[in-house]
């Protein structure tokens, strides 16, 4: 094997491990909701906070990107970031209060953040040719991670405990940091300024839009599929099952977005396709949640999975260079995850006043439509990005 190769082989199995651990702070927290409520006291509203507190944290440090981009290289910040990932993880088993559940997710999220803004660039420096390609690999990653901890969380506390069931995940994030520290070049990004924001360009906020509500979906059934299941009367395992099998299927869809996205130029085409699976996933959800419920959140995980590389790869799309993709992916980013954060808090919202997540499926259902109006508008010809 070529040396050529065998460095797209490292690169491609670093990416997703990378990003195998940007959920597991979240997803690992849903399919344990009733036992958090008895050991530390928590409602509806703050189960919501536990996932919006991160989320939020990756809006407002990804849009302080570039910044952090002109004064310390991809490299070193993606590793920082790890750091405050694993130590925030680790922390987890020494927890036994709801604030300091919170300020775990607000550094975790942090955390997070800084990969989430400078990896696309580290992988456009590293292989301009096939950044999406790697794109979809670390997207793929990230929903591969949500999918082991929801699945995992739930009997680890069985026979463990909550704490050491939301620490765990502390150790790949280590083997992350080994592998990532060993194996990857320490290339110096350019250190002559960065771009600001593109505050004035219409379509990088509607790609920001495009991005947050998207991001929304996948957090929203992140944070309140088990509890949707388990108000229908499915154990807290099976619920926990179900949220892992949706997120399978997201990576398998990441995985088919990374294989085939080159063979679209237009990408409006799959994005129809992708935004009519999220649509009849709700639909099913509010309707026919138990009967279809295998068949529901499988649907739902192709659309979910797809959309969310997808929309970072639309984004990317319209960076010629690292700088530009800096800067735009931390706009998009930044705003879309603070858009994505107040999902998840709402639904707690309607939860505590309802019992039931009826209404928050109904206004995702609304965002979707909003979705397909804002994709009709991705012409590769004529959507540009001003910088």
């Amino acid at each position: 094997m070529s040396k050529l190769g065998y460095n797209q082989w490292i690169l491609a199995t670093t990416t997703i491990l990378v990003g195998l651990n940007l959920r597991p702070i979240m997803a690992s927290i849903s399919p344990i909701i009733p036992v958090l409520i008895d050991a530390v006291g928590i409602n509806n509203q703050t189960a919501g906070l536990l996932t919006t507190v991160p989320v939020a944290m990756m809006g407002c440090f990804a849009l302080l990107g570039p910044r952090i981009q002109s004064r310390i290289s991809e490299y070193l910040g993606i590793l920082a970031g790890l750091l405050a990932i694993a130590l925030s993880c680790t922390y987890r088993f020494f927890v036994d209060s709801v604030l300091l559940l919170l300020i775990t997710s607000l550094i975790g999220g942090i955390g997070i953040a800084i990969i989430q803004t400078l990896m696309p660039a580290y992988l456009k420096r590293m292989t301009p040719e096939n950044a999406s390609v790697f794109m979809g690999l670390f997207t793929t990653g990230i929903m591969a991670g949500a999918a082991i901890s929801a699945a995992t969380a739930s009997p680890l506390e069985g026979v463990f405990g909550w704490n050491i069931a939301l620490s765990i995940m502390a150790i790949p994030t280590i083997l992350a940091i080994i592998l990532f520290a060993s194996g990857m070049p320490r290339i110096e990004s350019s250190r002559n300024g960065y771009l600001p924001l593109p505050l004035k360009s219409k379509n990088a906020w509607l790609l920001m839009l495009f991005f947050g509500i998207g991001t929304g979906a996948y957090t929203l059934v992140l944070a309140w599929l088990p509890l949707n299941y388990t108000q229908l009367g499915w154990s807290r395992d099976a619920s926990g099952a179900l949220l892992s099998i949706l997120t399978v299927a997201e990576v398998i869809s990441g995985i088919l977005i990374s294989i085939f996205i080159k063979k679209f130029t237009d990408r409006r085409k799959p994005l129809f396709v992708i935004l009519s699976l999220i649509l009849v996933g709700l639909v099913l959800l509010i309707y026919i949640p138990s009967k279809l419920a295998f068949l529901t959140v499988i649907i739902l995980g192709l659309g979910i999975g797809a959309l969310f590389p997808l929309s970072l790869i639309i984004a990317l799309d319209y960076a010629s260079n690292a700088k530009q993709a800096a800067t735009l992916l931390a706009f998009v980013q930044g705003g879309g995850y603070l858009i994505a954060s107040a999902f998840p808090f709402i639904a707690g919202v309607l939860v505590d006043a309802s019992s039931d997540l009826t209404g928050a499926w109904i206004g995702m259902i609304i965002g979707v439509l909003l979705l397909f109006s804002i994709c009709n508008k991705f012409s590769p010809r004529n959507f540009v990005v001003r910088y």
